[in-house]
């Protein structure tokens, strides 16, 4: 099963890219797709589109495109729940210890990373950022 994780601009700019990724990896995640993207605020606005009622859609767009991210198409059984597990609470003072957002994030809004938080959700996500042709499979050259 495939899901989306973004390390967030905060912990691109902070160089925490690199301990993120090993941290997915170490979780058992195989990376079928990379792409390190700066998001337009159209591109930010689509990808979010589903929190535009909320109060903190305007600054969650202004934060996501603020700086490069690391767009992820990320493999495993029962990817997405996974995922979610291995991250932690958005809040990173709820996270608990070990996830990434203990770890690394600053805030509630700065929180390092964005996973899909269901399957469908990781099925357009996923294509968002990465048409199927450049998902690649890994498992065999392992």
């Amino acid at each position: 099963m495939l899901t989306l994780a973004i390390i967030k601009p905060d912990a691109v700019k902070r160089g925490l890219a690199g301990k993120i990724l090993a941290h997915l990896e170490a979780a058992g995640f195989v990376v079928r797709a990379a792409r390190l993207v700066k998001l337009s605020t159209a591109q930010a606005e689509a990808f979010y589109e589903v929190h535009r009622e909320r109060p903190f859609y305007r600054s969650l767009v202004t934060f996501m495109t603020s700086g490069p991210g690391l767009s992820l198409a990320l493999e495993r059984d029962d990817a997405v729940a996974h995922l979610r597990d291995v991250i932690g609470a958005t809040d990173p003072a709820e996270a608990k210890p070990g996830t990434v957002r203990k770890l690394y994030a600053e805030s509630k809004e700065r929180n390092a990373i964005h996973a899909s938080d269901s399957p469908e959700t990781a099925a357009r996500e996923v294509a968002f950022f990465f048409p199927e042709g450049e998902l690649r499979d890994l498992r065999g050259s392992r």
